[in-house]
Parts: structure tokens; sequence; C-alpha cells
């Protein structure tokens, strides 16, 4: 299981315009959001949180060129140098009939490549257990949380009841 060794103090939303209103506010009092937990993607929270554009689309390119070039010069190889058998009247290298195979497999290295990648940055593993500070929002709650050596109990507190939360928690994650 993962451990933060952190105490968060943790607000429940019931709506994700409630919450991104919250997140909004947090920011603009230079308040410094631990984490945000919702069961489905918002709308705009990124921005609200000021993260950058994830660069997994780079790293899928770079696993499509992979594949397309092992696709392209293991053919070659295996139609030139390896095989070279002059079927239908074909040249031994005949670059068209490649391109069905080159498609493939530039589509399933790109597809493991991201997959593997995202699964290693973001730790879902098997086995590996990550912390949730409370399990309705994996159904139908919304949560804000921030670190209490970064902001106060009292000062988080405060901003829960102004921010509409429904309730508010600690928990040592």
């Amino acid at each position: 299981m993962r451990k933060y060794n952190v105490d968060v103090v943790y607000g429940i939303y019931d709506d994700e315009e409630k919450l991104l209103h919250a997140v909004r506010q947090a920011k603009s009092k230079h308040l410094e959001i631990f984490d945000v937990y919702s069961p489905f993607p918002v709308h705009g929270m990124d921005n609200a949180l000021g993260l950058s554009e994830s660069r997994l689309h780079i790293a899928g390119f770079v696993y499509g060129a992979i594949g397309t070039l092992v696709a392209f010069l293991g053919m070659t190889w295996i139609f030139t140098r390896d095989w070279p058998i002059i079927f239908g009247g074909k040249p031994y290298w005949a670059v068209p009939s490649f391109i069905p195979i080159t498609f493939e497999l530039t589509v399933l290295f790109s597809a493991w490549g991201m997959t593997l990648t995202f699964y290693t940055i973001c730790g879902l593993w098997p086995g590996v257990e990550n912390p949730q500070l409370d399990l309705r929002t994996t159904d139908d709650k919304f949560c804000l949380a921030f670190n209490t050596k970064d902001v106060s109990i009292s000062d988080a507190n405060s901003f829960f009841s102004e921010s509409g939360a429904e309730e508010v928690n600690t928990k040592s994650i």
C-alpha cells in the first residue's frame, strides 16, 4: 500500500459545480491544494487546478514510430535477406504490401506503450493499493483535500464552510 505519511483535512461536496467553484476559490486565496477526488472527470478541473497538458501523446508518437520501424525493417529483412521468394511477379522489396502490417504494428506498439507508461506514472500496477480519503468519492461525492502542513485546520474549516462543503474530515494517509 502506498503511504504518503501526510495528515489531510478534506471537504465533501455533492455537486461537481460546487467542487469546481471551491477549487477556483482556493486558488484565488492561494491555498495549496493537496488533491481533488471525483467519481468522474470534471470538465474544466485541469484548468482550474493549473495542471499542464499531459505529454502522453508524445510518448504515443514515439511508441508508434518504433512500431513502424520494427514492422518495416522486419519485413524488409525477411523479404530481401532471410527468405527472398518471387511470388506473383512481385519484387523482393514490395513496399505497398508492407503497409497493412506496418499500420497494425504502429497501432499495437502505440497502444501498449501508452498503457504501460500510464500505469507506471499513475502507480496502477496490480497489487498496488492507493489510499482513499472517502469511499463515497468513487460513487457520488466529490472531495477537496488540503495538507495540514500547508493549510491550518482552522483555515481549512472556515474555507469549507464558506465554499459549501457538506462535511469536513481529517485523515492520515
